[in-house]
């Protein structure tokens, strides 16, 4: 079956040592170096990364508040032109309802006017006519001033109505 063969073990032994001191010295050391290195390497793009991402969302509400902030104040310079129109046309309202009534009572004076003046024209038109009239039925001249006065004094003594 199997023999062991003492020497041999023991070469083997010898070997298997020095190959461990030897890859200790020259090959674990730089093999370990490297990879707590890359260990780091990575550890620090992990951080970095969780901090960049921090800084996004960070950044993204900082922009949300932004957003909301400026379509708030939109909304409140809507509000205020709004605001401003209802009141420019209340005013325009007002004014266009002051000028027809200042149209009206215009209107109002000048019917007045009218009427007068032709009330006095009425009333001169009468007085000729009753002093013709009188004229008539006395048959003769009446003096036309003298008459004329006693019909205006008549005339101013009724009612305006």
């Amino acid at each position: 079956m199997l023999n062991p063969n003492p020497g041999l073990i023991i070469w083997t032994i010898v070997t298997f040592v020095l190959l461990l001191v030897v890859l200790s010295k020259f090959a674990w050391k730089p093999l370990l170096e490297a990879l707590r290195k890359r260990e780091e390497t990575l550890r620090t793009s992990m951080e970095r990364t969780e901090q960049a991402k921090q800084d996004a969302e960070r950044l993204l509400n900082e922009h949300k508040k932004q957003l909301d902030h400026a379509e708030q104040e939109g909304q409140r310079i809507l509000n205020e032109n709004r605001q401003l129109a209802e009141k420019l046309k209340d005013e325009i309202i007002q004014k266009a309802n002051q000028q027809s009534r200042k149209m009206v009572e215009q209107a109002k004076e000048e019917i007045d006017r009218n009427k007068e003046a032709a009330l006095i024209q009425l009333r001169g038109e009468v007085a000729s006519l009753a002093v013709q009239a009188a004229g008539k039925i006395l048959d003769e001249t009446l003096d036309e001033n003298k008459h004329r006065k006693l019909v205006d004094n008549y005339l101013n003594g009724l009612p305006k109505n």
